[in-house]
């Protein structure tokens, strides 16, 4: 296969910018997910919650993104990725303003659902969006700016908490602060929505909806004038062939295209992420740093995931996404299984447990944290990309919600052992990916639709 045509310096930098816009998805969708916990404690006192309606009221946003997930990718596919885009920062605006008016723990509940919507939109669309428009050469890179962008707003919401408390004393916060924590997010959302009407839609979405002379100048802004018209006559000859809307899904050509994608879902969701970001000051504290804040803890492992996840930026267009997403399962699982064998006799080991936590989290960031959505972007035909991604990441929110249900009781009956069934799980992914996921690095989509669709 000859080399990718190298992508001109103009055209490079409005990519890149244009991905970036489009990634402050991401942010937002990082933003809105971790800005619940600096108000955990002041909503239990304003409302008076028992764990069990606070854990339905701080996962409730979760519920939206499994809901959500059912209508995204096929608004996605209908109505164009430039529009969701937009809705989605309508609606994370819509959850921050309903949250700062909330009266109830109930209109609460509901505000974050909308804001989980969100978040399902969000979570969709920008990979989607950002692979259909990046070159070969560099997609891989620009996509995990989507998983830059949820680390950043993950941290950003850990600080601008921070700063919100700062001096305030536990009445205050419980009767205002936590509504000006919540509400915060409009601020972030704005700007998306903002960036949102000044983004091009995706070329190969305009093509499939016949519009072929802007899909033409979108792609000579993109690529330049010379390789704009070969790459919208081969994505016009690629989408010509697709056939048969979603239930390609279901037939023998791509059903093991679809599985492969739930698969990598599934992995995601239970190769223990969750349980390091939710539990995460338990383990640090048998580590014997526990005097140190809630927000400390956090922004360590954030911060240490967010450096991972720039650096895997740099490596998934040179090395590949199937070698660095072996590299991070093995080092996951070992990771894990180190922590087992720790946590049982955490006296003297406690920088053990901890540089376990910080390999474990490093390895996730590098490789299945965000490789997972450049490998699902790529591998779906045009015409069904955003409702095949969507039963995919689908997938992804129903096993981070069963996760997280499942470990406290995990963790209550097992204690360490706990480590050692997700250790195993790791492992088991490092033997699909190595069995069944295809090198896609360096092809354009349509060669990767070829190969799996059209041979």
């Amino acid at each position: 296969m000859p080399a990718p045509a190298p992508v001109p310096p103009v055209s490079r930098t409005y990519v890149v910018l244009v991905s970036m816009a489009a990634a402050c998805g991401g942010l937002v969708f990082g933003y809105d997910t971790a800005v619940i916990s600096g108000a955990v404690e002041p909503l239990r006192a304003r409302f008076g919650l028992d764990p069990f309606h606070l854990g339905v009221l701080v996962s409730s946003a979760l519920i939206g993104c499994i809901g959500g997930m059912f209508v995204a990718g096929a608004l996605t596919d209908w109505i164009g990725r430039r529009k969701v885009i937009a809705i989605s920062a309508l609606l994370f605006m819509a959850s921050a303003l309903a949250c700062y008016v909330s009266r109830s723990a109930v209109e609460l509940t509901w505000a974050r659902v909308i804001g989980g919507v969100g978040v399902a939109f969000a979570s969709l669309v920008a990979p989607v969006y950002i692979a259909e428009l990046a070159p070969a050469s560099i997609r891989g890179g620009l996509v995990l700016l989507n998983q830059v962008g949820i680390l950043v707003g993950m941290d950003l919401s850990y600080l601008v908490n921070a700063w919100i408390g700062h001096g305030r004393d536990n009445s205050w916060l419980a009767d205002a602060g936590w509504r000006v924590m919540l509400g915060a997010v409009g601020v972030p959302a704005l700007i998306y929505f903002i960036l949102s009407l000044l983004i091009p839609e995706s070329p190969r979405w305009l093509i499939k909806q016949g519009r072929h002379d802007s899909a033409l100048g979108v792609l000579r802004r993109l690529h330049g004038d010379r390789q704009a018209e070969a790459e919208a006559a081969e994505i016009i000859g690629t989408v010509a062939q697709e056939q048969g809307g979603i239930r390609e899904l279901f037939q023998d050509g791509s059903r093991a295209v679809m599985l492969m994608a739930i698969a990598l879902a599934i992995f995601q969701a239970i190769t223990g992420i969750n349980i390091i970001m939710y539990y995460a000051p338990t383990i640090f504290m048998s580590a014997g740093i526990g005097t140190g804040s809630a927000l400390g803890h956090s922004v360590i492992i954030g911060t240490v995931m967010l450096f991972f996840t720039v650096a895997s930026t740099q490596l998934v267009d040179r090395l590949g996404r199937r070698p660095i997403m072996l590299f991070a399962a093995a080092g996951m699982g070992t990771s894990l299984g180190l922590m087992g064998a720790f946590f049982a006799d955490s006296s003297g080991s406690g920088w053990k447990l901890l540089v376990c936590v910080l390999t474990y989290v490093s390895s996730f960031a590098i490789g299945m944290g965000g490789i997972f959505f450049v490998v699902i972007s790529e591998i779906f035909p045009t015409r069904i990309r955003g409702a095949a991604t969507s039963v995919a990441v689908g997938v992804l929110w129903c096993g981070n919600y069963v996760v997280s249900l499942a470990f406290p009781v995990m963790l209550a009956t097992m204690k360490g052992n706990s480590f050692y069934v997700f250790s195993v799980i790791c492992f088991v992914c490092f033997a699909f990916v190595w069995r069944f996921v295809p090198e896609t690095k360096g092809k354009t989509l349509e060669e990767i639709e070829h190969q799996f669709y059209l041979h």
